[in-house]
């Protein structure tokens, strides 16, 4: 009897004829954050940027998830932290593959996302947050490209469950 890590049918339909454009459509949103991040990195690190009166560009290395949250300075921590994220990301990608076609376009735009900052936890060991908005004094949680992207497929996934039943 042979253990197979990979099933290899599966494999097959994640690569079947339509789910082409959708594999494209995350290599896209993953090259998108890491050119935008990429030139952050490269331009802008040491001091802010001023846009306008609402964005900065403010290079933040956050070694936490979403929003700065369970930011923490232990290393087991971190690591089953990303640990998490991969699996997360690897049940999004099985969903991905036996759902409908809108369903497919909003789990890739969250995975395409995801990727992103994982593989920054994974080569950083933090995640580059950069668009810093504000009014006055009041300023959001810095983010970058990938949280965009995931927080539109996660804001389209929830109000489509609320108005498709």
């Amino acid at each position: 009897m042979k253990f197979h890590f990979v099933d290899k049918e599966k494999l097959n339909n994640l690569f079947k004829k339509e789910n082409i454009f959708f594999l494209f459509l995350i290599l896209i949103i993953f090259f998108l954050d890491r050119l935008s991040k990429d030139t952050i990195i490269n331009n802008f690190n040491e001091h802010v940027f001023f846009v306008n009166n609402y964005i900065n560009i403010d290079l933040v290395w956050n070694n936490g998830i979403g929003f700065g949250l369970l930011s923490s300075v232990s290393p087991i921590f971190y690591n089953l932290i990303t640990l998490l994220i991969v699996i997360v990301i690897l049940v999004l990608i099985y969903v991905f593959m036996n759902s409908e076609k809108i369903d497919k376009l909003i789990f890739s735009i969250i995975i395409g996302g995801a990727i992103g900052n994982v593989s920054d936890r994974v080569i950083y060991k933090a995640v580059p947050d950069f668009i810093d908005l504000h009014y006055m004094n009041f300023h959001w949680f810095t983010f970058n490209v990938a949280d965009i992207f995931i927080s539109i497929g996660v804001i389209i996934f929830i109000t489509k469950g609320l108005i498709i039943k």
